[in-house]
C-alpha cells in the first residue's frame, strides 16, 4: 500500500498541471475527508471535473499514468467517469456525475459554486467541495459508514437543516400529486 505521503504528492502534480491548463476542479470523495480530518485514511483520489474539460484532463494524465479499462456500475449515471493508475495510485475522474437513488438519476455535477474552500498544499492550492455535499452523496450512494462519519465529525444534532441548505439542489425533487 502507498503511503499518505505519496498520494498528497500526486495530487500536488496534478493540481500543478491543472493549473496550467486552466482546468477548473474540485477534490471530493475520501481525500477531501481526511484533509478536513473527517476520515484517518484514503484510498484514492477522486477529482470532479466539468464535462467541457474531460478530453483535456484525460491528455493531461494520460502522460502522468494510464487509462484503465470502463467498468461500468449500474448505480451511477455519470457522463465521464475515468479511472487511471499513476505511479500505482487510483485516480478517479468524474464530470458530469450522477448517481441512482430510488430509480431517479441525481445529477451531482460539479458546480462553480460547490468549490467551497481553497487547501495550501505546498505550493498549490487545492479546490475542495464540502464535506457536507459529500454526506447527501454518500447518503445516495447507500454508504451509511461514510455518512456517520461526517456526521459525527461535524456534529449529529445541526446535520440535517445543513444538509437541506448546502445539497437542496443535488435532491431528487418528488413530483407533486395534482389537485382533483
Amino acid at each position: 500500500m502507498l503511503n499518505l505521503e505519496e498520494k498528497i504528492n500526486l495530487l500536488k502534480r496534478i493540481a500543478h498541471r491543472f493549473k496550467e491548463e486552466q482546468i477548473e476542479w474540485a477534490l471530493g470523495g475520501s481525500m477531501m475527508l481526511y484533509f478536513k480530518k473527517i476520515v484517518p485514511f484514503f484510498d484514492d483520489i477522486d477529482l470532479m471535473i466539468f464535462c467541457s474539460d474531460v478530453d483535456r484532463v484525460r491528455s493531461i494524465l494520460l502522460v502522468m499514468g494510464e487509462l484503465k479499462p470502463e467498468n461500468p456500475k449500474a448505480k451511477y449515471q455519470t457522463k465521464s467517469f475515468m479511472e487511471f493508475i499513476i505511479e500505482g495510485i487510483d485516480v478517479d475522474v468524474m464530470a458530469g456525475f450522477a448517481i441512482v437513488y430510488e430509480g431517479n438519476v441525481v445529477d451531482c455535477s460539479l458546480e462553480k459554486e460547490q468549490i467551497v474552500e481553497m487547501l495550501p498544499l505546498g505550493t498549490e492550492s487545492i479546490p475542495l467541495q464540502s464535506p457536507l455535499l459529500w454526506r447527501e452523496y454518500y447518503r445516495l450512494m447507500k454508504r451509511p459508514n461514510k455518512v456517520e462519519m461526517i456526521d459525527k465529525a461535524l456534529g449529529y444534532k445541526s446535520m440535517e437543516t445543513k444538509c437541506e441548505t448546502v445539497v437542496a439542489p443535488c435532491l431528487p425533487q418528488k413530483e407533486e400529486a395534482e389537485p382533483s
